[in-house]
């Protein structure tokens, strides 16, 4: 007998198609601002052998501390466990889950597109209708910054995708919760 199969997140292969309650996640995780704080979070996703599809991190408005945004694939469940795991490391000041709670998501991505001047103009239009920025031109390439939600990165990529893409960069998702909650320390 076989065993299931298990995609790098540790789910089992085929369960988020029978409606499992495998979900994206968004975590915002405050941690103390020291070297290897990183390493220990992101050590804990890969013991339980989760992928972390997206995680940025930066100082926040107290320099002690750093917010990393971590976005996950998992039933709720496991972010509980998760979650908890998360709290019960000394670095790891608050753990809230922004997955229910109507929040501000953001991403910046900056793309290198091949461009002549046959196609300069019009990739110059597909980048005002997304109201993207050229930061750079160049005889054979410009880069292209776009800031927006991950549906919208992927849409303008997509468009200029077919102009052929030489790089590309991402952030990965920052989330804040709309409203009076915070992710501060206590």
């Amino acid at each position: 007998m076989s065993q299931p199969q298990r995609e790098p997140s540790g789910v089992r292969k085929g369960e988020s198609e029978k409606g499992d309650g495998v979900r994206e996640h968004t975590l915002a995780v405050l941690v103390e601002n020291k070297p290897g704080v990183l390493s220990r979070v992101s050590g804990l996703f890969t013991r339980r052998g989760f992928n972390i599809d997206s995680l940025a991190v930066g100082e926040t408005e107290n320099p002690n501390y750093s917010r990393m945004t971590i976005v996950v694939k998992a039933d709720d469940k496991t972010i509980e466990q998760v979650s908890k795991q998360l709290n019960r490391l000394i670095e790891v000041i608050k753990v809230s889950n922004l997955t229910e709670d109507e929040s501000v998501e953001r991403e910046l991505a900056m793309v290198k597109v091949s461009s002549d001047e046959e196609v300069r103009s019009e990739i110059m239009q597909i980048t005002d209708i997304f109201r993207a920025t050229v930061v750079d031109v160049g005889r054979e390439s410009l880069v292209v910054e776009v800031t927006g939600d991950s549906d919208k990165i992927e849409a303008i990529v997509d468009m200029l995708r077919q102009f052929g893409i030489r790089e590309m960069v991402r952030t990965g998702k920052i989330s804040l919760a709309r409203g009076p909650k915070t992710t501060k320390a206590d």
